[in-house]
Parts: structure tokens; sequence; C-alpha cells
């Protein structure tokens, strides 16, 4: 059997959870941070591991995994160079999307919304608690660029740490945004296909919830 062949072969149920509307927060942070908090309990590598997908301005997307490193009322932070193809995508248009994906537990998160950069004051705060190496990496990169070769990189990174042996500033062009939720869906899996999807709607006073047709 070819990997072709495998792919339409592979199969399993979902019979982990379910989702109780009655038993569920009227608030989708503090939901999130029910079922993040058992992600991370049941040991993912990863478990603050999403999927952002961007898009340029005539509609072509483009997806990547990146780090969740904050949550508030607010919305989801995440750190990257704002020069890079997302930061690109992003500052023409910042609508954008994130997926929480736990397989062990049958459950993903979906978030929509729009992306701000947040003050540079909140991103040199974030870039301080970095590893030293990882300080001069957001240097050293430039994220989304044609690299010749390795070494190249690895020589940038060594100069670099000649020139901020200790003190590593933060670049103007590496920072953070705030991905403020208009939607935010919880979807788990259940058996014979038939899911649980419910979708929290942003209004002008608080959040509307409806469950979904899986």
């Amino acid at each position: 059997m070819t990997w072709i062949e495998t792919i339409a072969r592979i199969r399993r149920e979902y019979s982990k959870d379910k989702i109780n509307q009655k038993n569920i927060s009227a608030d989708p942070i503090k939901q999130f941070g029910i079922w993040f908090k058992k992600a991370v309990d049941t040991e993912f590598i990863d478990p603050n591991a999403m999927v952002l997908s961007t898009s340029t301005p005539d509609g072509r997307p483009s997806s990547r995994v990146v780090l969740i490193k904050k949550v508030n009322k607010k919305g989801f932070y995440f750190f990257t160079n704002y020069e890079s193809k997302k930061g690109k995508e992003l500052a023409d248009n910042p609508n954008a999307s994130l997926l929480f994906y736990w397989d062990k537990l049958d459950r993903q998160v979906r978030i929509e919304g729009r992306a701000e950069k947040i003050s540079a004051e909140e991103s040199e705060e974030y870039f301080k608690s970095r590893p030293y190496k990882s300080r001069i990496g957001a240097w050293a990169s430039r994220q989304s660029e044609v690299l010749p070769s390795r070494f190249r990189l690895i020589r940038k990174a060594a100069e670099l740490m000649v020139k901020y042996p200790r003190n590593v500033p933060l670049p103007e062009f590496w920072g953070g945004y705030c991905l403020r939720p208009e939607t935010i869906e919880f979807w788990q899996g259940r058996e014979n296909r038939l899911h649980d999807r419910i979708v929290y709607s942003r209004t002008e006073t608080g959040w509307d919830i409806n469950r979904l047709y899986p």
C-alpha cells in the first residue's frame, strides 16, 4: 500500500468528551483557560502552539504555527518580526485567525478577529524575558527573505553576540500583536462525526453563544 492509498484509510472515532452548553462559561476567555489548562495537564509538547492564518488584501491566505504567549480580556498575544510575510500581510489586512488543535483531547479552538500591534513597552517587556540567544536570533533573522546559506545566518548571529555580549536591545522590526477576537469556537470531537461546536460571537454588550451543526 502506498502512502497515497494510506491517506484515505486513516480513520478513528472521537469519544473523549462532550460539551454541555449548560456548564460552559459565559466568557469565552475563561472557557479557553479551562481547556488550555487541560491541554497543559495532558502534557502536550507544545500546548501553546497554534496555527496563525493571514491573507493579502486580495484574499491569498497563508498559515504557519506560532506560539501564544499571553491571553487576557483584550485577546491573544503572539510575537514576530514585523517585516516577515505574516507581518506584512497583517499590516495590509489585520483580519486573521488562530487555531489550536489538541489531538489527545479531540479538541480544537478557532478564533477570528483583528490583529493589532501592541506597544513597544509591552514588546520590550516580553523580549527581555527571552533567552539571550533567542534575542540574538531575532536580530540575526531577516525573516521570510531568501537566505543564501545557513553559514551566513550563523555568522551574523556570532557578530551580534560580539556586538551585544550581555544586553540585547529590542529590534525596531520585532514585537507583539494582540488578536482581538470577534468569534471564538470550541469544537469537541464526538462519535459518528456528530461533533459539538459552540461559538461565541462578540456583541456590543458581551457575547452571544450558539451551537452549530457539525
